[in-house]
């Protein structure tokens, strides 16, 4: 299945977020990229899964599963039954580490299907020991993104300056006019 032009107006966020933006708001109503196989198989091409997942009905519903999850732990960070939830995903796949003539080796053990959605829950841990305090919600009330704040002094508020940070803009130039 080839994959088309990724319709989301935020992409490029670690996998966990990206997984999550996967459902947004447009002018035209929701939207969920996940909602076809083919939507399945852009996402998947657009994280550089493309050619370790298949877009099919079992890697898109772990996908949703994830997804689901992700947005639980986002909502109500220390919500047990969102944890639990998260747990269950990662529960689906383990990383074996081993020592090799090479170096040290982490490889992960994790069914085909549940793969992306497992390396997506994993990403999110990744966030966390980073630094859980730059996953941010955007900051326009209508908007339901996320993102990974890697601005210098993590002052960033907007999903994307050009959508929502304009609009909000152009509604304070509005109100101080009228």
């Amino acid at each position: 299945m080839d994959a088309r032009a990724d319709p989301r107006p935020l992409t490029g966020e670690p996998i966990a977020l990206d997984l999550v933006n996967t459902r947004w708001r447009g002018a035209d109503g929701p939207h969920d990229l996940l909602a076809t196989l083919e939507g399945v198989a852009t996402w998947l091409a657009g994280v550089g899964l493309g050619d370790r997942a298949r877009a099919d009905a079992a890697t898109r519903h772990a996908l949703l599963a994830a997804r689901d999850a992700l947005a639980g732990v986002l909502a109500a960070p220390g919500d047990p039954a969102a944890a639990a939830a998260l747990d269950a995903v990662l529960a689906r796949g383990r990383v074996r580490r081993s020592l090799t003539a090479a170096g040290p080796e982490d490889r992960v053990e994790v069914d085909p299907a549940d793969l992306a959605a497992w390396t997506a829950a994993d990403g999110y841990l990744d966030l966390l020991r980073r630094d859980p305090a730059r996953i941010r919600r955007c900051a326009h009330p209508d908007c339901v993104l996320h993102f990974y704040d890697t601005s210098k002094n993590s002052t960033r508020r907007w999903c994307s300056m050009a959508g929502c940070g304009n609009r909000a803009k152009a509604a304070r130039h509005y109100a101080r006019t009228r």
